[in-house]
């Protein structure tokens, strides 16, 4: 029996965003007005064209021209100036984005890892009936059970997920090592490259599907060489497991949240453990894939989803307010923000945000990530919008100006860069090329996309010949004794004795 007692309202669910359930530590970028955008602007049939037109008109009143800014305060996005006194504080609390309230949920994590490392397929199948309201058949699919599956899918959609797992395989091919060997002073010296053994990878499965992320994780580790991966997923749909099959996945687990993740660490009666798991999911898989490191190896923690877009005034602000939504419709939790150096674009996209919210079928979850979590800042220059985008480090990076590679050259965090007014952030979801799992909350400061190299191992190679250890024995001991190492040193004399 799994005694596990968690209230409704904190009750593990197989997959909500990290961010949905990680507000603890989530400063509010400011403070939201009641106030709603003129009649003249929400009654209009062409409110991008009449936004657009207001952008152009308004050049003149750019804010490179501005002595003293106030902070906007419009429907959508907060908009910060340079001089607002709240600026530096909306900034530092973005920078702190990363700080995830994992311990709020720990003590549930370790009792569902418990049981799964006592229990097995039973205690996953008891998890999955309390928390997802349903008992799984059988939770493990071999290859057999996904081609039946996959077989299911419309052609059309299998047509689809092979295009853009061909792109993706193409991109992940550059990126493979071989190791390498050479000789100095009669030492022999290299690195060794092999695939991980088994990896799993983890597609979340509660608010939305994303096939996208199966190919996105399970493709790279194809390239790698990787001989066993395993998806873990609940409730595998037929475009799921034709993204599974397609992307060389070998096993399917029919399970999700911090059961699935246990399942891959530990193993039970049907699943064999894995090495290393990757992938994005909730709160719950953040804080088991934590927990279970060490065991097993991992990607990182991921957060709730951002996008960063910096805009001139010859970018369109219905395509700036699109490529925002595009990121806030992920989650309540998601960030959408926008650096301008224009007061009239900053206006202009918070129009456009409110026209392109009408009839989007995710438009209650994408409103709140606007409200929540958006933010606008107003710079004077490029220099200044090149200095904060790197200061927030953000997971997708939109470059909506003119002379955007120039503009990069100042900008060193940053997951994917979108470079220019025709590439969508929503390219590289799909089909670009590139993994889209990517660093969040700042950590692209230090890490880097899941690729190739996620799902390898590097070993040292050295070889002495008896001339080579006697040239540089006597280095060896000294270095050794001057540690106060003294067997260290002795494991070096004993091979420099006469034979």
């Amino acid at each position: 029996m799994i005694l596990l007692d968690v209230a409704d309202e904190t009750s593990p669910r197989a997959d909500d965003s990290l961010g949905a359930r990680s507000r603890g530590k989530h400063s509010r970028v400011g403070r939201r007005g009641s106030d709603s955008v003129s009649a003249s602007v929400s009654d209009s049939d062409s409110v991008s064209d009449s936004v657009s037109a207001s952008v152009s008109d308004s050049v003149s009143d750019s804010l490179h021209a501005a002595k003293s800014w106030p902070c906007y305060l419009c429907s959508m996005l907060t908009i910060h100036a340079p001089e607002d006194a709240s600026r530096e504080a909306a900034l530092e609390s973005l920078s702190r984005r990363g700080e995830a309230d994992l311990a709020r949920v720990e003590p549930a994590v370790r009792e569902i890892l418990a049981a799964v490392r006592a229990g097995g397929d039973a205690a996953v199948s008891e998890l999955a009936e309390r928390f997802e309201g349903r008992r799984p058949e059988r939770i493990w699919l071999g290859s057999e059970r996904i081609a039946e599956g996959a077989a299911l899918a419309p052609a059309e959609v299998r047509r689809d997920l092979q295009a853009a797992a061909d792109r993706i395989r193409r991109y992940h091919e550059h990126q493979r090592e071989v190791g390498f060997r050479y000789e100095e002073d009669g030492i022999a010296l290299g690195m060794r490259v092999r695939p991980i053994r088994a990896v799993g990878v983890y597609a979340p499965g509660g608010k939305a599907r994303y096939p996208s992320t199966v190919l996105m994780t399970a493709v790279p580790a194809q390239v790698a060489g990787v001989p066993r991966v395993v998806l873990a997923t609940p409730r595998p749909t037929p475009e799921l497991l034709a993204a599974a099959q397609i992307a060389g996945v070998h096993e399917v687990v029919d399970a999700g949240g911090a059961q699935a993740i246990g399942a891959l660490a530990y193993g039970t009666q049907s699943v064999a453990r894995v090495e290393k798991i990757v992938g994005p999911g909730n709160i719950y898989v953040a804080c088991a894939k934590r927990l279970v490191f060490g065991l097993v190896d991992i990607d990182s923690i991921a957060g709730p989803s951002e996008i960063l877009v910096v805009a001139d005034e010859s970018a369109d602000p219905a395509v700036v307010a699109a490529d925002l939504l595009s990121q806030a419709e992920h989650d309540e939790d998601a960030y959408p923000l926008l650096v301008t150096t224009s007061a009239a674009m900053a206006e202009a996209v918070n129009a456009a945000l409110v026209a392109q919210l009408e009839g989007l079928p995710r438009r209650a979850v994408a409103e709140i990530s606007l409200r929540e979590r958006g933010a606008c800042f107003l710079v004077r220059d490029r220099a200044e919008a090149a200095r904060l985008a790197d200061r927030l480090a953000p997971e997708h990076l939109a470059l909506a100006v003119e002379r955007a590679e120039e503009l990069l050259e100042g900008i060193g965090a940053a997951g994917a860069v979108f470079l220019g007014h025709q590439t969508p952030e929503a390219a590289g979801d799909y089909a670009a090329g590139p993994s889209h799992v990517l660093p969040t909350g700042g950590a692209t400061r230090y890490a880097s996309p899941l690729g190739v190299y996620d799902f390898i191992v590097r070993t040292s190679l050295v070889r002495y010949s008896r001339e080579a250890l006697e040239a540089q024995g006597d280095l060896l001991e000294r270095l050794a004794r001057l540690e106060g190492l003294e067997a260290h040193a002795r494991a070096v004399a004993i091979r420099r004795r006469e034979p």
